[in-house]
């Protein structure tokens, strides 16, 4: 069973993820040398831990592949997972770090530990047991058979939000949405949903602008960020900072980049150019080319995620794989869409890239399952054929 774990699994799923894990070791490097070297007096700071983080991440990845997924839909070990999320989230509002207006870590000894990383894969978990449970009920009566996840997730997005963290909120409710209407909602009322997201969306941005901190829902800090959005050179010594600083490392990169260690920006003028703006650095140090080639790599990797997703014949491997690939997708367009000035910043990191030892940990299970479920959905396809 091992060795067909092994034979069968998708090799495009695994290779693109080892591709960016051991770029993410050189990149981080590059991006962190003068930060390292200013906070710590060592250049080499984070270049051992990212190290150590991909390690761990291989390690994670392989329990995900060979784990038997019955367990995960054992309604017992679903509950736990649920309650250990809710404890991790009670101990970062006890004692959580706040750094830069937002607490969402927890401070080990060793590394910090970001409960929304774990919150998100939790909520997809989740989602597709409850919703693999609720096929026939979803068909009959979408409302009412949605009613209670969504209640569940509501509330797991109110608190995230109120770190403040809209990112991993943003995403959570993206992720959810994905994945009920992939669990049998006719296209019909797929279409009617988004479209009055998309109207909601456009109307919240318009409220924002209109009425700014007074609306009930939005800080000093979150609105900094819409302005940094709306005219970042105008507060380019203030909210705009990140956003135009981005904007002279892509530029300052061009087609084929500045070359490997050689970017400007990281010199102190980018803010967290081995986190939230590693992609600007790449595209500083590589150019176009080189930001082509990392997104062309990492759209194999979810595009075969999906098609994982859409050839599996159980429900709660489908839409575990389906809600997986969507986390992947949404997290690195929100990255992308803040690096190039599309939406405003929200502090997502770029998948299996940015520096951090929660993000790559958990991405690195997910990705382990799906690759679980490709083992299993091309052993059958094999089958079949005989």
């Amino acid at each position: 069973m091992l060795k067909n774990r092994i034979k069968y699994v998708d090799k495009y799923l695994v290779l693109p993820y080892i591709a960016l894990t051991l770029f993410s070791i050189i990149m981080v490097y590059s991006a962190s040398s003068y930060s390292a070297l200013n906070d710590y007096g060592n250049p080499h700071h984070y270049l051992p831990r990212q190290a150590v983080f991909v390690g761990m991440s291989y390690f994670l990845f392989t329990v995900s592949l060979f784990l038997p997924l019955q367990i995960l839909k054992q309604k017992k070990v679903v509950i736990f997972g649920i309650i250990l999320t809710a404890v991790s989230l009670f101990f970062l509002l006890l004692f959580g770090r706040e750094i830069y207006g937002a607490k969402r870590w927890i401070e080990t000894p060793f590394f910090n530990i970001q409960p929304a990383e774990f919150t998100k894969f939790m909520v997809i978990w989740y989602l597709a047991y409850i919703l693999s449970k609720k096929q026939k009920k979803i068909s009959e009566d979408f409302y009412r058979a949605v009613v209670a996840p969504v209640f569940l997730v509501a509330l797991i997005v109110l608190f995230i939000y109120i770190q403040p963290d809209t990112g991993s909120s943003f995403i959570i409710v993206i992720i959810s949405a994905v994945m009920i209407f992939a669990s049998g909602v006719s296209p019909k009322l797929g279409i009617s949903f988004g479209l009055f997201g998309v109207g909601s969306l456009f109307g919240l941005t318009q409220l924002i602008r209109k009425f700014g901190t007074d609306l009930f829902f939005l800080d000093e800090y979150r609105y900094n960020r819409f302005l940094g959005f709306w005219d970042p050179f105008q507060l380019a010594e203030g909210a705009g900072l990140q956003l135009v600083n981005s904007y002279y490392a892509l530029s300052r990169g061009g087609l084929l980049g500045v070359g490997f260690g050689d970017s400007v920006q990281k010199t102190g003028y980018l803010p967290f150019p081995y986190t939230d703006f590693i992609v600007s650095i790449i595209g500083e140090e590589f150019g176009l080319l080189g930001i082509t080639v990392l997104f062309l790599i990492f759209a194999l990797m979810v595009s075969r995620m999906i098609l994982t997703g859409i050839r599996s014949k159980s429900a709660f491997n489908s839409l575990l794989s389906i809600g997986i690939a969507s986390m992947f997708l949404i997290q690195s367009l929100i990255n992308l869409m803040g690096v190039v000035g599309l939406m405003p910043i929200t502090g997502v990191t770029f998948p299996f890239v940015s520096y951090g030892g929660s993000s790559l940990m958990v991405l690195s299970v997910s990705l382990g399952l799906v690759a679980n479920v490709s083992a299993r959905v091309n052993y059958q396809r094999a089958q079949s054929q005989l």
